[in-house]
């Protein structure tokens, strides 16, 4: 099967990345460097192409409900113009996708999924909304362009009459915005743990905004950058990828997220609302955790990379490094890991096998790097 290709991916070519097939989509992995692209981001700013993103519109006077219902956060209290981290959920509690969902109005909601599981989460939201919401799947027809870095902001207003609204965007919150004469969705959201914006656009106007980015912010230290760089960012910020850190065998209070399930969501009579997952959900909330997912910095040079086994200094296998990589900023390795609950303690002292060679880790709060306010 043919990768789809990216609205900007003639931009890419022209800018020499090396790109890479992801979740059915060719997308760049690189341009320079991944430690370039990396600090470009933490130091100035960085050009992000999320076109592989699923954009998944539910509208309709009870759209809201309708969601509550379908997803385990609370969706109709969300005001417009705001956004929410949330997640869908099977009737085990298991995660299906991580989700964002932003309210775009009283009646239209934007639910933002994975690259890899926007055909499931459509179906399951198809099969969840049961009519009561219209779905309009505008993936294809829409590009997301991310701009990240302590000069986002400064990068984006200079190209938008809107700049005032857009620098007065508090964390997860949108606003409709012409940016570089391109009506746009201006979201100051991202996933890199710098602060930033995700813009959403129309596909065919995507290489037009890209080239005015990059005009705008090369002068100031702009770079494109990779899907290598944005996960070794994630990483750093503590961020859960999906596929390592959560999946169908995982919930969310496995990976520390239980806030984000609303238990006492309720509907318009003041009664519980009967969310998919949520009798497991409620059970898991009260139960105690088999495994938990801790912050591992490496104190040796050789990193741990997913599906290493974790071991205490006996030997015993206590766990697994759901990802890792060496740290650009912080200049050691780190991972993100499950283990048992008796070794989560912070400053435990435990072993990555890396390819047959224990490597000493320690056991150290998430996330590894926020940034300077």
């Amino acid at each position: 099967m043919t990768d789809v290709l990216s609205p900007l991916h003639d931009e890419h070519v022209a800018l020499g990345a090396a790109l890479t097939s992801f979740a059915g989509w060719q997308m760049p992995l690189r341009y320079s460097s991944d430690i370039a692209e990396h600090q470009a981001v933490r130091t100035a700013a960085g050009l992000f192409d999320l076109s592989h993103m699923g954009e998944l519109e539910i509208s309709g006077p009870d759209a809201g409900r309708a969601l509550d219902g379908a997803l385990v956060g609370n969706l109709s209290a969300l005001a417009p113009g705001r956004a929410r981290y949330t997640m869908i959920c099977a009737e085990d509690g298991g995660v299906i996708d991580d989700l964002v969902v932003y309210r775009l109005t009283e009646d239209r909601y934007l639910v933002v999924a994975n690259a890899s599981n926007v055909e499931v989460v459509r179906e399951a939201l198809v099969e969840r909304l049961s009519g009561v919401a219209v779905l309009t799947d505008s993936s294809l027809a829409t590009a997301l362009v991310a701009v990240q870095g302590p000069l986002a902001e400064q990068i984006v207003t200079s190209l938008t009459p809107q700049a005032e609204a857009v620098s007065a965007l508090k964390y997860y919150a949108a606003v409709d915005a012409t940016v570089a004469g391109i009506d746009a969705l201006v979201a100051r959201t991202g996933y890199t743990g710098e602060d930033g914006f995700e813009l959403f656009v129309p596909a065919e106007q995507a290489p037009a905004l890209w080239s005015a980015l990059l005009e705008a912010g090369t002068p100031l230290g702009l770079v494109p950058a990779g899907l290598s760089a944005r996960d070794s960012l994630r990483l750093e910020a503590g961020m859960p990828l999906y596929g390592n850190e959560l999946d169908r065998t995982t919930t969310p209070h496995d990976a520390g997220l239980g806030r984000v399930v609303k238990l006492d969501k309720v509907d318009d009579e003041g009664n519980p609302v009967p969310f998919v997952g949520r009798d497991a959900l409620a059970a898991r909330g009260e139960a105690q955790p088999t495994r938990q997912l801790v912050g591992l910095q490496g104190l040796g040079r050789r990193a741990a990379r997913h599906g290493y086994p974790v071991t205490t200094p006996d030997g015993t296998v206590v766990g697994e490094v759901t990802s890792g990589a060496p740290s650009p900023t912080l200049g050691h390795p780190v991972a993100m890991a499950y283990v048992s609950p008796e070794h989560a303690a912070e400053g435990t002292e435990l072993l990555v096998d890396v390819r047959g060679r224990g490597e000493q880790v320690r056991v150290v709060p998430l996330p590894f790097y926020r940034r300077p306010r």
